[in-house]
């Protein structure tokens, strides 16, 4: 009987998952706000009416590109987001972001059945 240590072939594949970068960004890129499932179920028709108005697809342009470091000492890129509809820009982790250009695929992945 042969055993075999996966803990390091493990811990490498999560260093590879976990550095990896789906986007690249550069000041002046077309972006948008990464598509969330849109299902909404509730009791009451107001309480729909009032979510409904925060749950709409951001729009903007990449107006900054920032390092941070988060509390466990890790320095994570940050991005300044004009929106369309508001008049200063937002600070957004790179991760809750994508190229507006990918929006339609990326929307399709977290599709809600039904809707």
């Amino acid at each position: 009987m042969v055993f075999l240590s996966t803990t390091h072939l493990i811990h490498s594949i999560a260093i590879i998952m976990t550095t990896k970068r789906q986007f690249t960004y550069a000041i002046g890129d077309r972006v948008a706000e990464r598509p969330k499932p849109t299902g909404l179920l509730t009791k009451y028709y107001d309480v729909a009416q009032r979510i409904a108005k925060y749950r709409t697809q951001r729009y903007g342009y990449v107006v900054e590109i920032k390092e941070k470091t988060d509390a466990s000492g890790r320095r994570r890129k940050v991005l300044m987001v004009q929106w369309d509809h508001l008049s200063l820009p937002t600070e957004h982790a790179t991760m809750r972001i994508c190229p507006a250009s990918e929006i339609a695929r990326l929307t399709k992945e977290v599709i809600v059945p039904g809707e």
